[in-house]
């Protein structure tokens, strides 16, 4: 649901050790994996459909699991509250772990709240949103904004469990709401209500009974319309796409009341939906953004032409709004595995060291026709197959090559990447498509070889930006937090943020200056070198300062060289990326003067030979 502010904390807290000893009571045989494979994450069901503990059903009648009812304390948790509960899990995350960004629009969470109360936790557990980051310690309760970016990463060794319960709210959920702080906000005396265990108090508690209508009615159809334009970017596009969509509200009226939700106006329905889609797609809604950086055609299919006509949607199309992939959700649902091999038509990796860019390439180049992504970083995706994560291989590094590359990691990696594509509306690939994928981590500086040998036909555009400005930002970002990675053994410095680099052990004790800039260095020679080892034809580089200059003109001469078509107008400005720490400025990096320029001159071979790969 979107909210005012990306999180905010209700003014009751709960017993965290009397919930962890109620939990420890279930059978681990009762826990789930992630039911889109994510590693490191399962869950255990409290409330679901008809109270099926292996219903990952959005809708219906939602009924306690018998794992719910052996919680008393839990379901004290819940009563507290005073709302009507949708599905609800207890979700762990392991150490080392994460839930990878992601941006929640399905129908689903337009109205749903996501209520986290903590049960075991550690420090090392953060959860971003926005440009917001809290570490939700173990008995509190909070609900963030799931209409913005969002991410957890649990960077310890212990595993975190949450009780995680949806709702669309209740009078008393909404009067404890108005009492809730934003981080920011440290009011003289707001502290929490303690609500304890009531020995022998038997909850009653609210469980959703009506979630989705057969047949959308009008007035839903107009607030979500109004909603869904109103959070959209202004753009030559928008008003014509207003007036469609205006206009079929009113048509989707008349046929309401002659039919209501009598199977006799099905037909009349699909008409008009599928004629307002085609409109739509001339009248250019493709080219429009959201305010959180997703296309209005993605959501308009979440809200709207999915769940118009609920009878029409396949079981499966209601199911975990957090399945395949968790970055964009409302395309159409994969009822099965593919039954054909789907063809990896030469995908195309953008590379370059942290903080030089690359999310504004990525986002921008995302936005071709046809090419699919996963809508962010593949951290997690690529380390969660077995073998792969540092933690694994005695924490050397990020750097993979073709030895890792073994059938079996082929196989998953290429699993992996296959369910989790979405194109630029939200749609995931056909099974037996021909697949034009984009992808971008930072990590995937080091690992060239080891993605040459998954995908043999790949294709990298190496992203160069001035090593001075990328400094800079990477000392805000060690400094911010905001992009740990690893607590490595033996580390004294900060937590480890970015890549891992080979021979990072050397950098122990040594000023942020100076770890920065190896960073770089290290992962700048090496990635040249395997760009260097391959066909010309392969590779391609791009400028930062050239592509913000002229992101049209870029944008086209890489959709060329890639292969893709490219059939948007970008402005001269760009929108921010989703990882901008402060407004860019090509002299930022002079706060932190000191640290960079003794620098230069210790790494000019690199940097000059990094600025002739850039064709500067």
């Amino acid at each position: 649901m979107k909210l005012p502010a990306p999180f905010i904390q209700l003014p009751v807290a709960f017993d965290a050790e009397a919930l962890a000893r109620e939990v420890r009571t279930i059978d681990e045989a009762c826990w789930r994996s992630h039911p889109g494979g994510i590693p490191g994450n399962s869950a255990l069901a409290l409330i679901t459909t008809e109270g099926d503990p292996d219903s990952d059903q959005v809708t219906g009648r939602m009924r306690p699991t018998p794992s719910l009812e052996r919680l008393p304390y839990l379901m004290q948790v819940l009563e507290s509250l005073g709302a009507t509960w949708g599905r609800s899990r207890l979700m762990r995350l392991s150490g080392q772990s994460e839930v990878t960004g992601h941006v929640d629009i399905n129908y689903y969470w337009r109205d749903h709240m996501r209520v986290h109360v903590p049960i075991i936790t550690t420090p090392s557990v953060r959860f971003q949103c926005g440009d917001s980051e809290v570490n939700m310690a173990a008995g509190e309760c909070w609900i963030f904004d799931t209409w913005r970016h969002h991410r957890v990463l649990n960077e310890g060794s212990e595993t975190r469990i949450h009780l995680v319960a949806d709702t669309v709210g209740g009078v008393a959920f909404w009067d404890l709401l108005e009492q809730g702080r934003t981080p920011e906000r440290r009011e003289p005396g707001w502290a929490p209500r303690r609500i304890a265990p009531m020995q022998g108090h038997r909850a009653t508690l609210d469980y959703e009974s009506f979630n989705a209508s057969d047949v959308m009615t009008p007035w839903e159809l107009r607030e979500c319309i109004g909603f869904l334009v109103n959070d959209a970017e202004r753009t030559p596009q928008l008003p014509a796409i207003h007036a469609l969509l205006t206009r079929f509200a009113r048509h989707w009226h008349g046929v309401w009341a002659c039919h209501g939700n009598q199977a006799s106006g099905l037909p009349h329905f699909r008409t008009l939906l599928k004629d307002t889609q085609e409109k739509l797609a001339q009248a250019g809604v493709a080219q429009v953004r959201l305010q959180n950086g997703l296309g209005l055609l993605a959501a308009l299919k979440a809200h709207i032409f999915s769940m118009a006509l609920a009878a029409d949607v396949d079981e499966s199309a209601r199911r975990d709004p957090h399945g395949a992939r968790p970055a964009i959700a409302g395309g159409q649902a994969r009822k099965s595995a593919p039954a054909k091999v789907p063809v990896w038509r030469q995908p195309v990796f953008i590379v370059s060291p942290p903080r030089s860019g690359s999310t504004l390439l990525f986002e921008t180049l995302s936005g071709a026709p046809g090419v699919h992504t996963i809508g962010d970083e593949s951290h997690q995706l690529i380390e969660g197959v077995e073998g792969l994560a540092p933690a694994q291989r005695a924490f050397h590094s990020n750097q993979l090559g073709l030895a890792d590359a073994t059938p079996a990691v082929v196989q998953a990696l290429r699993s992996r990447f296959f369910d989790a594509l979405r194109d630029r509306e939200g749609n995931m690939p056909d099974a037996d498509a021909t697949l034009r994928m984009l992808e971008k981590t930072p990590k995937n500086a080091l690992r060239i070889p080891f993605l040459k040998a998954v995908f043999p036909d790949a294709k990298f555009i190496y992203l160069h930006r001035d090593p001075r400005q990328v400094w800079g930002s990477m000392i805000d970002g060690w400094q911010s937090g905001r992009f740990r990675m690893y607590n490595l053994p033996g580390w004294q410095g900060p937590a480890w943020s970015f890549l891992l680099t080979p021979g990072w052990q050397a950098l122990n004790g040594k000023d942020l200056g100076e770890i920065v800039a190896s960073q770089w260095e290290t992962a700048t020679r090496l990635m040249l070198d395997d760009l260097d080892a391959l066909s010309p034809a392969d590779r391609a580089s791009v400028d930062y300062g050239r592509f913000v200059q002229d992101p049209q003109g870029e944008a086209r001469r890489l959709s060329e060289w890639a292969g893709w078509s490219w059939d948007r107008e970008l402005s001269g400005q760009l929108p921010l990326s989703r990882y901008t720490l402060s407004k860019p400025d090509p002299d930022k990096w002079r706060r932190h003067a000191a640290d960079i320029e003794p620098r230069l001159v210790q790494w000019k071979a690199t940097i000059e030979r990094a600025a002739r790969a850039a064709g500067l």
